[in-house]
Order: structure tokens, then C-alpha cells, then sequence
């Protein structure tokens, strides 16, 4: 009874206007394919809590005193720069979820991917999971930056259950190949 295999239940497929490159990406992989334009953002609402701040004191002073004013800044400070980290991962994931526009990252996966084929490594990394557990990670981190803004949580387990089919990076690796045989 204890031998007998789990049943797999892949992921619902939600239809979206953009490709679907990963329901479930690694953490890191999400802060390599943040843009600039990604940073930019981050970078203006980390600065909006202390910015705004400053401005309220300017307008209506709280007169705290001496010393009374540091340690709120300090928080509004931590309280922006967790904002900004948050809104920085939740546009680069919402991209590898296709909610956004994401042909820049489309192609940057197929080229990480087919990489990886020529060389032959595996697709998502080595894992010392058992296969259990990585179904386990999965169904816990996928699709999470929808609701990152409720309960931050990120994918740091490498798995091969992304939600896409992975044939196309071996078809296009093979394409490759023979393209650089032939010439």
C-alpha cells in the first residue's frame, strides 16, 4: 500500500492574452528577468512612504521632539523598500504567468532553455527533493505573486512542474543543431 504511486494533477491552464512561460518560476529566475522599467517602479514606491512622510511633516508638523521623528522614517523606510521588493517581483512574475506583455521574456527562455538542452541539463535545475515533496513545493507556490500583496511567498525548490510543455525547447534545439551542421 505504501509503494503505490501518487496521482499527478497538473495545473489548471487560465487562458490569458500572453503566452504562459512558468506558473511556478524560481525565485531567481524571476529577479533575472526583471526589467528596468521593473526597477523603476520599485524604486519610486520604496521612495513613496519616506517621501510622502517628509511632506506631512512639512505640512502639518508633528512637533514629537527631538528624536521622535528618526525611528518613524526608519520604519516608513523598511515599510517602502519591502513595497518596492514586492511590487519589483509581482510585475517580473505576472509576466511568466502571461497576464502581461511578455515577448521579451518569451525569448529570453526559449534561448535560457534551449542552452540548457544543448547542454544537456536539466530544464529547472537539480533538485534534492523527492518527488513528493517537489509536487508539494509546487502546489504551494504556484500562481502565488497574484496574491503576493496578502502573503508573500516565493518558489526556491527547482521541480518540472511549470505548466508548459517543454517539447518546444528540444524542437527548437534540434532545429539548431541541424542548422549549424548544415552550415
Amino acid at each position: 500500500m505504501a509503494d503505490q504511486q501518487r496521482a499527478y494533477v497538473p495545473a489548471k491552464k487560465i487562458d490569458t492574452e500572453f503566452p504562459l512561460i512558468d506558473n511556478d518560476p524560481h525565485f531567481k529566475r524571476v529577479m533575472r528577468y526583471t526589467r528596468p522599467y521593473d526597477y523603476a517602479v520599485a524604486t519610486a514606491t520604496a521612495a513613496a512612504g519616506p517621501g510622502l512622510m517628509l511632506l506631512w511633516e512639512k505640512i502639518a508638523p508633528s512637533y514629537v521632539g527631538r528624536g521622535g521623528f528618526a525611528p518613524i522614517m526608519r520604519l516608513t523606510g523598511v515599510v517602502g523598500l519591502t513595497a518596492g521588493f514586492l511590487i519589483l517581483y509581482q510585475r517580473s512574475a505576472l509576466r511568466f504567468y502571461g497576464f502581461t506583455e511578455n515577448k521579451r521574456e518569451v525569448d529570453k527562455d526559449m534561448r535560457e532553455m534551449v542552452d540548457k538542452v544543448k547542454r544537456s541539463e536539466p530544464l529547472y535545475g537539480e533538485s534534492t527533493l523527492s518527488p513528493y515533496m517537489q509536487g508539494v513545493a509546487t502546489r504551494n507556490s504556484r500562481y502565488t505573486a497574484v496574491w503576493l500583496h496578502v502573503l508573500p511567498w516565493f518558489n526556491f525548490v527547482n521541480h518540472n512542474q511549470h505548466g508548459v510543455d517543454t517539447k518546444k525547447y528540444y524542437r527548437q534545439a534540434e532545429r539548431e543543431l541541424e542548422d549549424e551542421r548544415t552550415k
